[in-house]
């Protein structure tokens, strides 16, 4: 059966992961082996990122997770609740530091990233009386892979999955995948039970195989359509993007025409724009113009936050911007 995606009247979209601020090198180069100029502290973290853009173009989000009580976690909290999120899932932890992300652009445009997760904030949150309320009150969960590499999150978002899924929310994976990050076999088979249960995936060039398990490309979309998910979106930052869905419908949207200043949280805005304007009942082909619009728009600017847009912003920019030539 295909699943489809639960409207935001039901309740909040929810995200569980990492919480983050992140320092980004001033100029390209190899990693970090020399004394650099960097900017920041910017608020980030791929789940964060997600929930807040959702709660810019007005959707119910909330958050899951945690950051240190220190300077960068108030970063993080204060761009959130500014931003309209859902913070009562965030616990603010006394004996560790939040999370952080050094990043340094490479001349080909890849990326180098240094994280300090697993021994902050970020990765050691849990279930809690608050988590519980949040989670029992969700309509939608939205996984991102990078969350998967921690256990903390990894046991929230199987607890949350049944409750969500159990009173009539739907569930949506973008697979987000980080070289620096590892992934196990236990976790890779968890993300293969979730995409299982999944009405929307989210994907980004091979990781439409790696979702699938099935190397080429079309056939890897029927093979998400046979099990059971309702839109299968592939982003393709620049080349823009296409929408599948069941029955061989296929929309492909351009990319908006912007110079790329900092490509780092677009993807994210891309996925949460798509899935905010879907549970508000726009049209799916309508909603891939939206998620197009987001991602360019933050891609546009630096820092993985700061371009996360409103809804009349959106609309302004998709009014005044052209597409790139497919």
């Amino acid at each position: 059966m295909t699943r489809a995606l639960a409207p935001d009247a039901l309740g909040p979209t929810i995200c569980a992961g990492e919480i983050l601020v992140e320092l980004v090198a001033s100029r390209p180069g190899a990693g970090f082996r020399e004394v650099l100029d960097l900017t920041g502290p910017y608020p980030s973290g791929a789940p964060a990122i997600f929930i807040d853009q959702c709660a810019r173009l007005g959707g119910q989000a909330a958050m899951i997770g945690a950051v240190g009580d220190d300077d960068f976690g108030a970063v993080n909290l204060d761009r959130l609740r500014q931003d309209g999120a859902d913070l009562s899932g965030v616990a603010v932890d006394p004996d560790r530091p939040t999370g952080s992300a050094f990043v340094r652009y490479r001349p080909d445009g890849a990326r180098d990233f240094v994280y300090n997760i697993a021994h902050s904030a970020a990765a050691r949150f849990g279930w809690s009386d608050a988590v519980e309320a949040l989670v029992r009150r969700a309509g939608h969960l939205h996984v991102m892979g990078t969350a998967l590499s921690m256990q903390a999150a990894r046991d929230v978002i199987v607890r949350a999955a049944d409750i969500v899924l159990g009173r009539g929310g739907s569930l949506s994976v973008d697979p987000n995948l980080r070289k620096e990050i590892a992934h196990d076999a236990e976790t890779e088979a968890l993300f293969a039970d979730l995409v299982d249960r999944a009405a929307l995936c989210l994907p980004s060039g091979e990781e439409l195989s790696r979702a699938a398990g099935i190397a080429m490309p079309e056939a890897a979309v029927a093979a998400l359509h046979a099990r059971g998910v309702g839109e299968v979106v592939l982003k393709r930052g620049a080349g823009g993007a296409t929408l599948f869905l069941p029955g061989g419908i296929r929309h492909d949207a351009a990319a908006f025409a912007v110079p790329e200043v900092d490509p780092t949280g677009a993807g994210d805005c891309f996925g949460a724009a798509y899935l905010t304007c879907r549970r508000l009942g726009m049209a799916p082909k309508r909603a891939l113009d939206y998620a197009c619009a987001a991602g360019a728009c933050n891609v546009a600017v630096r820092g993985p936050m700061e371009g996360a847009a409103t809804r009349a912003e959106l609309d302004a920019f998709i009014a005044g911007t052209p597409r790139r030539a497919s």
